[in-house]
């Protein structure tokens, strides 16, 4: 019978195998233990800061706890107590802002419903503080879906919920009055540019009167003195450019006929005064 030379190779293959494989698993146990001791000894330098903090607060030494506080979070930031603890100092120190910012990444990082329902609970609280009544309804509403049981927290709820419907009832009102008030302004500068319109348009009309009067006027004299011929014109020329009746002599054509008539009769005179020296006998002696 024929053997297979190669009958036992897979078999020693396998051994390789898991000589390997508990290499690796000692490696990773190795490995594992070492991240938990790293671990376990960052948890208990965080919770030495966390137990300075609350020695140093019950000795109302605000500024230590908040420091002994911040190295506690700084050392553990996946912790929420360091967090919430501090959120309840300022908090209790009227800090608000700075609560609200610590109760929130408390409310991120707690691992367990209690913790969270705490977190979300006080930071209602601080919405509350600041007449934010709606981010008030959803924190607590996000407490109750960790804790629905709590009386406090339904109890702010209901508060918050309340509040909220009045203060949006309120800025309704506000904004109808304020758009009432802006109707009204808007409708007293249209009444005034309408005003101001018209005021302008009785100017321009007024003016557009006088401008009218005087030019009325002006040719009224213009056409008075074209009556009263030019100022230096003899009177005789005036009668000369009058019209004549038909019929009638005007006065200056009688004086020129009497002219005529009296030249005619010197020059009749003349000529009888002549013959008569003519026919008389001129003496040169005396008549004895």
């Amino acid at each position: 019978m024929k053997i297979n030379k190669f009958k036992y190779k897979p078999h020693k293959l396998k051994r390789k195998k898991l000589f390997i494989f508990l290499v690796l698993n000692l490696g990773i146990s190795l490995t594992a233990q070492e991240v938990n001791s790293e671990k376990q000894q960052t948890l208990e330098e965080s919770k030495e800061f966390l137990s300075e903090a609350s020695y140093e607060m019950r000795n109302d030494n605000f500024p230590l706890a908040e420091a002994a506080y911040r190295e506690a979070i700084a050392i553990n930031p996946e912790g929420d107590t360091g967090k919430y603890n501090l959120g309840t100092v300022y908090y209790d120190e009227k800090m608000n802002e700075a609560a609200m910012l610590r109760f929130k990444q408390a409310a991120v990082v707690a691992d367990t419903k209690y913790d969270k329902h705490k977190a979300f609970h006080n930071l209602g609280n601080t919405f509350m503080n600041d007449k934010k009544y709606q981010e008030a309804v959803e924190s607590y509403k996000n407490a109750l879906r960790n804790n629905p049981k709590d009386e406090e927290t339904r109890y702010n709820y209901a508060l918050a919920k309340e509040l909220l419907e009045e203060q949006e009832k309120k800025a309704g009102s506000d904004n109808q009055k304020e758009d009432q008030e802006d109707k009204k302004e808007k409708e007293n500068k249209e009444n005034q540019d309408n005003e101001n319109n018209r005021k302008d348009g009785d100017d321009g009309d007024q003016k557009d009167q006088q401008d009218k009067g005087e030019q009325e006027q002006d040719k009224k004299d213009s056409n008075e003195n074209q009556d009263k011929g030019k100022p230096n014109e003899p009177n005789d020329k005036k009668q000369q450019r009058q019209p004549t009746e038909p019929g009638k002599l005007s006065p200056q054509q009688v004086k020129n006929l009497l002219e005529a008539m009296n030249n005619e009769e010197k020059k009749v005179q003349e000529k009888i005064n002549a013959k008569k020296q003519k026919g008389t006998k001129v003496k040169s002696e005396k008549d004895w």
